[in-house]
């Protein structure tokens, strides 16, 4: 059995679990408190980026990199930095001005742990910490890799990404939108994140733009997979189990896919989906056995 067969052997909740603890180790590395003024925003840092959390997007970079034999530290700091995104996104959505929220990852959100400027202060340092981290040599040796890994997550961070799908999401407390305007703010905010770790794995692999074609198609219809059993747990989910507040969405009048298609409707868009989104892998064998289950695992979380 060859390496990448063996590696894409490995059971998804393992896989998980080692990923979720190499991210960990990497944010303790890259985080140590400093004895001087800046000891909290560090400890805020450490706060909102180590422990908890699916770590999905890593997930995500690590069995793609898979695919082409990537070295794993290079793909460490390539997840590590994505996640940094993800993780400062949450800091600044849990603030009072945007969902307001005390609870994330089962602890207290960071503006309620520590106060609301320290937080804002912690989440532009890892939103610059992902950057940082993917200018570094240390992260890969050709410079033009680098520079695609830092295009790349500025697209799917700012305006025509996440951030841009945020704004979205704000003004759909304030207006009705169609299932088209829901589609495409939640490709933005969830979405293009999820889209970028699946393509970081295969620009560390040395894959050209053309060849990618088949994974994009994978990260698309798994992101939108995603916000459609976020809604459904939003209604349907338990607190304590995820680890934060639900039943927001109504709250705040929102549509959703799930106010627009039904539970039975979504449920099953959601499904076809994940359908799509493993069709799309038809050019890999067993070796992408990960991002199968990884797509599986979408619709059956429960946080």
């Amino acid at each position: 059995m060859s390496a990448q067969v063996a590696a894409a052997s490995i059971p998804l909740e393992t896989a998980l679990r080692d990923v979720a603890a190499e991210i960990d180790r990497q944010f303790d590395l890259l985080l140590p408190i400093p004895a001087d003024p800046r000891a909290r925003l560090y400890r805020a840092m450490r706060h909102a980026a180590i422990g908890g959390g699916k770590r999905l997007r890593p997930v995500l970079t690590f069995a793609t990199a898979q695919l082409f034999g990537v070295d794993r530290q290079c793909t460490a700091r390539v997840a590590t930095a994505i996640e940094s995104i993800h993780v400062y996104s949450l800091i600044h959505d849990d603030l009072p001005a945007m969902d307001d929220d005390d609870l994330r990852r089962g602890k207290p959100t960071v503006h309620r742990a520590f106060d609301e400027a320290t937080a804002i202060l912690a989440g532009d340092c890892l939103h610059a910490l992902a950057f940082e981290i993917l200018a570094d040599p240390a992260t890969h040796a050709d410079p033009f890799v680098r520079a695609e890994l830092i295009a790349d997550l500025a697209r799917a961070s700012g305006p025509s990404g996440m951030a841009g799908g945020q704004m979205m999401d704000l003004a759909a407390e304030e207006m009705s939108f169609d299932l088209a305007t829901v589609t495409r703010c939640q490709a933005l905010k969830t979405g293009a994140l999820i889209a970028c770790a699946v393509e970081a794995g295969a620009i560390i692999g040395r894959v050209p733009p053309e060849g990618r074609t088949g994974l994009r198609g994978y990260a698309r219809d798994i992101g939108l997979a995603f916000q459609i059993a976020d809604d459904i747990l939003d209604v349907e989910g338990d607190e304590d189990a995820a680890g934060k507040k639900l039943r927001k969405d109504a709250a705040a009048g929102k549509e959703t896919f799930l106010t627009l298609l039904g539970l039975d409707r979504a449920r099953e868009q959601a499904r076809l989906l994940v359908d799509q989104s493993i069709a799309h892998l038809h050019g890999f064998g067993p070796e992408a056995d990960l991002l199968r289950a990884i797509a599986r695992f979408v619709l059956e979380r429960d946080r």
